[in-house]
């Protein structure tokens, strides 16, 4: 026991190791699922890398705990092996620093999306190093003073300065957090904060309780052994507790994990309750297009908007489509539901109008800048100049290639069949059981009075009673 606890390869070292290692398969999986069995698209914006980036800095963390405090018994020869490589550089800046500035990142966008009601003005990709840079000096600093013994371990003087930076993070995200809790969000991004808000105060104060245990009875040797394995595990666990994916891509955290089972929510109209999102009424009336009204308004019937959608799919210019659609939806949802509108408008600017963007659309560089720079992401007409710009790229290329083609064939034959089952099914529905006449005394063009009686089985018939001359 004296042995490996101070030079490691405890049958207890080995345990935690393995359950560490169980927990970043889970944590893998849990980013990689939904994309390989749903075969999702990959956007690589903020919405994926962050989520990414969290992973990596579980794993530096979960690795440079693994490598620091002796948990595998080898032989410390090359510089890599140092402690300053993984208890100072791998486990604070690049681990639980970056792992708490991913989080921070994201209350800050939600932040300015929902209270601001505007895009935030510093890109992820600047503010995450920005907000790490701290991390970096004190890694800085303690490589160049070397306050670091051969276990690893710093002085007591050491403790207070190390949890206070920790600390003043958490209470960043706090700020953050108690500045939205006012918001109804609908994909649980306020219990997302709140929980990795909980869980990095549970990490800190584990990481506190070992630190002292190994500092102050490091001649202990069940103690080292014991506080060690409850260190690696405990942030095992509290590392997947604190990732979350719905914080950044909303619909992913509503996809089932099951390939058998489908997808909750295909779109982020039908994730936001819209009515009739996506969805073809089966009894919808047919409609008579005529190719001379406008394009405009032949799109808000959906079922020439999904004929016309997948011709223009066909021809690969599909997203001008796809973005009126959106934006049709968009409207469904009333001006005094602001978050739901912010829901929806952040989406179509993530998949349309960002360059380098999914679907990016062809508008001008003004009205793409306009959109992004707007200062309230619930206005009604925030989209309309791309909507005109796009309605008229869709006439020029589009329009007249449609009319002559096999799908507005198509749709003209599924019309017609619809019209012909309407009318037969309205004449099922007629009903010519006899009725009482609604003409009475003079409005009655013959002027007859009329009784009507009734007669088993429950119907009611009509008679006339002819007035006779005695």
């Amino acid at each position: 026991m004296a042995s490996c606890a101070v030079h490691g390869g405890c049958v207890s070292d080995y345990i935690a190791v393995t359950v560490s290692a169980i927990c970043f398969i889970l944590l893998v999986s849990r980013l990689l699922l939904p994309f390989v069995l749903h075969k999702l698209p990959c956007a690589k914006r903020s919405g994926f890398w962050i989520p990414v980036i969290q992973v990596f800095a579980s794993f530096n963390l979960v690795l440079s705990i693994v490598m620091s405090v002796n948990f595998l018994k080898f032989e410390k020869r090359h510089w890599w092996q140092s402690c300053y490589v993984w208890a100072v550089w791998i486990e604070a800046p690049l681990g639980f620093g970056l792992l708490l500035s991913c989080r921070i990142s994201q209350a800050f966008q939600l932040y300015y999306i929902f209270v601001k009601r505007c895009l935030p003005p510093i890109r992820s990709y600047v503010f995450l190093p920005l907000i790490l840079l701290p991390w970096i000096a004190g890694a800085a600093f303690i490589h160049i003073t070397k306050p670091l013994n051969y276990r690893c371990h710093m002085g007591a003087q050491w403790i207070i300065p190390s949890v206070s930076l920790h600390t003043t993070y958490v209470a960043i995200l706090v700020a953050f957090t108690c500045a939205i809790r006012h918001i109804e969000f609908r994909f649980d991004e306020l219990r997302d904060l709140w929980q990795g808000i909980l869980v990095s105060a549970s990490a800190i104060g584990v990481w506190a309780v070992a630190y002292i245990l190994n500092e102050i009875h490091d001649d202990i040797s069940w103690l080292q052994v014991a506080s060690r394995f409850v260190l690696l595990v405990t942030t095992s666990i509290l590392v997947l507790a604190f990732f979350s994916i719905s914080s950044s891509q909303p619909l992913l955290s509503q996809i089932s994990l099951r390939k058998r089972e489908p997808l909750v929510f295909e779109s982020m109209g039908q994730a936001l309750g819209i009515p009739e999102s996506g969805l073809l009424v089966q009894r919808e009336k047919a409609c008579v297009v005529d190719p001379n009204e406008p394009l405009d308004k032949l799109l808000l019937n959906k079922r020439f908007r999904h004929s016309f959608m997948a011709f223009a799919d066909s021809c690969l210019a599909g997203e001008s489509v796809h973005f009126f659609e959106e934006v049709h939806e968009l409207g469904k949802i009333p001006v005094d539901d602001p978050v739901r509108r912010i829901y929806m408008a952040r989406h179509i600017i993530d998949k349309y109008i960002i360059a380098g963007a999914a679907m990016e659309v062809n508008i001008s560089h003004r009205t793409r800048q306009d959109i992004l720079t707007t200062s309230n992401l619930a206005q009604p007409n925030l989209f309309n100049d791309a909507l005109t710009e796009l309605t008229h790229l869709m006439k020029t290329n589009l329009a007249r290639d449609y009319w002559s083609s096999m799908f507005f064939m198509k749709f003209k034959e599924e019309a017609s069949m619809r019209s012909g089952a309407n009318e037969l099914e309205q004449m099922r529905s007629w009903n010519y059981s006899p009725r009482l006449s609604s003409v009475h005394g003079a409005d009655d063009p013959f002027h007859q009075e009329q009784e009507p009686f009734a007669v088993d089985s429950g119907c009611i018939l009509k008679t006339t009673m002819m007035n006779q001359d005695s």
